[in-house]
């Protein structure tokens, strides 16, 4: 799995600079990704496709989270109803489908991640969002790259990003 760093840069221009910097230091151009507001052109800049503009991670996310919330409620309903019913070592089924469920909630619940609806007033005035996609052991390498020789570039986070998805 890799991470998606953010980071909103104030034109096209910046953005190419950035964006060809990168390729120079070795970073694929394939794995970054930009979006813009309406009207501003991207011309020569990494695109973005349909699932990145549409944050289909966030719904992954989101669907996700809730099926695992509504599994460890019904759970625990049978756990309760098991109980009252003096189900003997059955009610172990309930407690292990809760501690299946609680388990991986609560490791993903720490998982960084950041939305695009948090970028959209700043897409909104001219400002350009650049997606890199990196792996996790060159995060810090590439978060220097860019503040040491861009500091008008403002850091937005880090979400995970699943290649398998295409986001």
């Amino acid at each position: 799995m890799n991470e998606r760093l953010y980071f909103l840069l104030p034109d096209r221009e910046h953005t190419l600079r950035v964006v060809n910097e990168l390729a120079e230091k070795g970073f694929d151009p394939r794995q970054m990704h930009t979006l813009a507001g309406r009207g501003l052109s991207t011309e020569g800049l990494p695109a973005s496709n349909t699932r990145q503009r549409e944050n289909f991670a966030g719904r992954v996310e989101f669907w996700t989270w809730r099926a695992n919330l509504a599994l460890f409620f019904f759970a625990a309903v049978a756990l309760v109803i098991m109980a009252f019913q003096q189900a003997g070592l059955w009610i172990l089924l309930p407690l292990a489908v809760m501690l299946a469920t609680l388990v991986p909630g609560n490791r993903f619940a720490r998982v960084p991640n950041v939305h695009l609806q948090e970028f959209r007033d700043a897409l909104r005035h001219g400002e350009i969002l650049l997606m890199i996609d990196v792996p996790q052991q060159r995060v810090d390498e590439v978060e220097y790259r860019v503040h040491a020789r861009h500091p008008e570039a403002v850091a937005g986070g880090s979400s995970w990003n699943a290649p398998l998805l295409h986001t």
